[in-house]
């Protein structure tokens, strides 16, 4: 009985074990030839090649040719401070020993939060087929709708 329990114990071991390796084998895999290749393309669409004369990338140097890199804002201390006030009043804050929110363990203590309103696959679709036969849908190029480019085309809103 002793021994198979520790050859389960064993077997459980190296099956953890292997898991583990296998994991860390796919982690540090080389990136394919497909990967590289795209990266590539994105390197040199975006201008982040380092120009080999001045050691600065392209975008740098000619900023003009290349789409600007979108900038994240921090917050403010006035809006870190807000959302730590409102994570306080309702509980969503976690609870260090249990990994839990205070809401969830005790969820008496803190207002009932609000349900959000789903909206079906089949709503959407039906909203896009009435957007669609009635023309309100934005032209791409011009921003404005289709039944105010082609009022012909689409009933008269009434």
């Amino acid at each position: 009985m002793r021994t198979s329990k520790i050859a389960t114990v064993a077997l459980l071991l190296a099956a953890l074990g292997s898991g583990y390796a296998a994991a860390a084998d796919t982690a540090t895999q080389d990136p394919t030839r497909a990967q590289v290749l795209a990266e590539l393309a994105d390197a040199q669409r975006t201008g982040d090649i380092v120009d080999g004369k001045t050691g600065k990338k392209l975008n740098v140097l000619y900023p003009n040719l290349y789409p600007a890199k979108a900038t994240v804002e921090g917050k403010t201390r006035e809006q870190v401070q807000a959302e730590l006030t409102e994570a306080q009043r309702t509980g969503d804050i976690m609870d260090a020993k249990t990994g839990k929110k205070l809401n969830e363990l005790d969820p008496k203590a803190y207002p009932a939060k609000t349900a959000t309103q789903v909206v079906t696959r089949e709503q959407v679709l039906a909203e896009l087929s009435e957007a669609q036969r009635t023309g309100d849908i934005i032209d791409a190029k011009s921003g404005k709708k289709l039944n105010e480019l082609y009022p012909h085309l689409y009933p008269s809103h009434s």
